[in-house]
């Protein structure tokens, strides 16, 4: 009764103006209204369109790889015969595989040491020429791919490093570097300054600081850098062509390009399909689990000032 009384009296309070306003106001039902649906239509036709389009070539070589095919190994029925004649090619797919994930891996982790303290250096200290030098770092990305790499055949193999996965690494470590520490940077730029003063302040040493306070804070542009460097290195096709001799050390996209003319010229396609689709999936799969800290990671620094 008290509580009845009291928003009776209330509502007795409110002023006939008042009264006359709110009931003028629609208010919000929970439910989906016509007038949303039909707004919102248009943007889900049009996202709808893109990802059909986008996804129809995958889905097509993923049938495709799988379904009777005329001189393939799948002539008959649908089966996974395409997948048996990759994964028995020369060496095998696992060999292959093998070497595509040593040199993914080890290009990631180059490039996630060497931006996150290019990154960290050109956005949190002062030195003289420092814009210049990250300048000439960005002015890699205007050298066209192709032309530097009869040089460092040569540099690897005065090295010692010519015919090697290692070098291969190396090699795609260094393309990856300049947008990486650009990446990084402003990253590092985004994180107030304040946080590193207080963890000096705490009794944080400078490495302390940059370890247990930026490291988190940059998580994002770290996720987005490696990211990039793997889908960069897992697919490279040019520098493993130049670079290794050796059939037992080629990536699985060479080895996917030898596999399509095997016998005498003719393409072998349902083995080519099958190629893809295996180069495809830890692609994909990484991208799915990654992607909100992908897209977080290219959106730091974008509403910084």
């Amino acid at each position: 009764m008290a509580a009845v009384s009291r928003s009776s009296s209330t509502a007795a309070g409110r002023s006939p103006r008042r009264r006359v306003a709110e009931a003028a106001v629609p208010r919000r039902s929970n439910g989906v209204t016509i007038a949303g649906v039909a707004l919102r239509t248009p943007y889900w036709v049009f996202t709808g369109a893109l990802g059909l389009i986008f996804l129809a070539p995958l889905i097509w070589t993923a049938v495709a790889s799988v379904a009777p095919q005329a001189g393939t190994n799948q002539v008959e029925g649908w089966g996974f015969g395409n997948y048996q004649t990759l994964a028995h090619y020369q060496a095998g797919i696992w060999r292959y595989l093998a070497n595509s994930a040593f040199v993914s891996l080890l290009t990631v982790a180059l490039t996630l040491l060497v931006s996150f303290f290019g990154g960290y250096a050109f956005a949190r200290f002062r030195f003289p020429g420092k814009n210049l030098l990250f300048l000439v770092t960005l002015a890699i990305l205007m050298v066209p791919y192709a032309t530097l790499l009869i040089p460092l055949y040569v540099l690897l193999n005065q090295v010692g490093l010519q015919n090697s996965l290692v070098g291969v690494a190396l090699v795609l470590t260094m393309f990856q570097l300049p947008f990486s520490t650009f990446l990084m940077r402003i990253s590092f730029e985004a994180v107030p300054r304040e946080l590193d003063e207080a963890a000096l302040v705490d009794g944080c040493s400078s490495f302390s600081a940059l370890w247990r306070v930026l490291l988190p804070a940059v998580k994002p542009g770290l996720i987005t850098v490696g990211l990039f460097a793997f889908l960069a290195a897992w697919n490279d096709f040019v520098a493993p062509l130049i670079l290794i001799n050796d059939s037992e050390r080629m990536t699985l996209p060479l080895a996917v390009s030898n596999l399509r003319g095997q016998v005498q010229g003719v393409v072998d396609y349902g083995a080519t399909e099958a190629g893809v689709v295996v180069l495809a999936l830890p692609c994909i799969v990484l991208f799915l689990m990654l992607q909100r800290h992908y897209v977080r990671g290219f959106m730091s620094g974008a509403l910084k000032g």
